[in-house]
Formats: C-alpha cells, sequence, structure tokens
C-alpha cells in the first residue's frame, strides 16, 4: 500500500512538473501567437527555450505602453504581487501603481536595471516602437562569479507586443527567448526558470491589464509632461 502511495505522490509530482513546464512557456496563448514571429526574434538564434504569454486588455495600446517603459528595478518594477517581491526582491520597491513621468522617456540603447547594481544586471533597449513593441536584451542575468570561475554565458531576449483588437481592447503578448552554457547552466535555468516564469510572467500579465484598464487620459497626459532626470523610487 505505502508503495502505490509513493508512487502515485511520485508520479503527480512528475505531471505537475510537467505541467508547470508547458504553462511556463504557454500560459494564455493560442497556437497561432506561439507560432507568430515577434520583433527581437532574430536576436536570439537557435534558442534553448522560448515561452510565450499573451492576455487580453480592456484599453487600447496607447493605455497599456506606458506601463511597459517604465518597468525595471527602482523603476516601476514588473507588475507582480506584493508577496512575490517581498520574497525574490526584498530590496526592491513595489510595483508602481500609477504613470511615472520620469521613466516615460526610453529609447534604444537605454539601460534598464533588474536588480541592485552590484548584481550586475540589466537589460538593454534593442527594439521600441512605441504603442506596438519594446524589446529587450540580456547577456549578463548569471549569479556574480560563474562567467570567471565557469564560463557561463547567457543571450536572452524579452519582446513586448501590443496588438490594437478595435473596439478599445489590445492583445498583449510577452515572449522570452534564451540560450545559455555551458550545457549544465542551460539545464539549471530549463529546470528552475521555465516553472517559474508560468507564475511571474502570470502576475506579470495580470498586473499590466488591471492598471491600464484604469488609466485614464488626465493619467496620460500627467506621464506626458516633461520630467527631469528620474531618480530611483
Amino acid at each position: 500500500m505505502r508503495h502505490r502511495l509513493r508512487y502515485a505522490a511520485g508520479a503527480g509530482a512528475v505531471a505537475g512538473y510537467l505541467a508547470l513546464q508547458w504553462l511556463g512557456r504557454t500560459y494564455g496563448t493560442t497556437r497561432a501567437e506561439r507560432r507568430r514571429r515577434l520583433p527581437g526574434d532574430e536576436l536570439t538564434g537557435h534558442p534553448m527555450a522560448v515561452t510565450t504569454h499573451a492576455i487580453t486588455i480592456a484599453a487600447p495600446p496607447e493605455r497599456v505602453f506606458p506601463w511597459l517603459v517604465q518597468m525595471g528595478w527602482h523603476r516601476g518594477a514588473w507588475y507582480t504581487a506584493r508577496w512575490v517581491d517581498w520574497l525574490l526582491f526584498p530590496t526592491n520597491d513595489p510595483s508602481a501603481d500609477h504613470l511615472i513621468p520620469g521613466f516615460q522617456h526610453l529609447a534604444v540603447g537605454d539601460r534598464i536595471p533588474d536588480g541592485p547594481p552590484e548584481s550586475g544586471c540589466e537589460f538593454i533597449v534593442v527594439r521600441l516602437e512605441p504603442n506596438r513593441h519594446l524589446v529587450l536584451h540580456s547577456d549578463e542575468h548569471l549569479p556574480p562569479g560563474w562567467q570567471e570561475r565557469f564560463g557561463a554565458w547567457i543571450d536572452w531576449t524579452w519582446a513586448f507586443a501590443l496588438d490594437d483588437l478595435g473596439g478599445g481592447k489590445t492583445r498583449f503578448i510577452f515572449r522570452s527567448r534564451m540560450r545559455a552554457g555551458p550545457r549544465w547552466v542551460a539545464a539549471a535555468y530549463l529546470l528552475a526558470v521555465v516553472p517559474a516564469d508560468f507564475v511571474m510572467s502570470r502576475q506579470m500579465l495580470h498586473g499590466v491589464r488591471a492598471r491600464a484598464e484604469r488609466t485614464i487620459p488626465a493619467d496620460l497626459l500627467a506621464a506626458a509632461q516633461p520630467a527631469g532626470p528620474a531618480r530611483p523610487r
């Protein structure tokens, strides 16, 4: 009896993990969206992992895009739940619940921090078309010292695409593409990051949707006003 229970528990754990792997790669998307080419796909050739997530937002793209350009460490953050911020990013500020004028003026070549300065984790803006798409690239998201000690490397893109569905609605698609090495580094990322991506990406999608849907024209006007250099929050 105990043997059967252990077998059932093991089988359930494996099934649950495989489900997280699937959801971590596909949450909210259609097959066509997963197969669709997005801006930035060409930057990471032959990726080891591709995740694509999507959500429909009851707001036009011009009410969604301002929330995307202010993302980042000590900027607008990533719109995850506060308990996630406390658990994984305890020194970061809560995700912004308002548009921040000083972080609205993003351009290709700008750097977006994804951790404290000592972490060295940053994204570089490589593609940007207002109200259409934003693509970020990183080759720095590795634990400190891994590059020097193990020859580790990573090539990672995040693409945020907005499709205007008409009628005041937007389809928001978020894709990551990743390569890494040596093989054990790639395996570690695939085993851990892809399942975690389901939790993080789902929260980010819903966080952006909630904020965009309550954004009013006055918020957009205030955010568009000239501002001095933004300071970390």
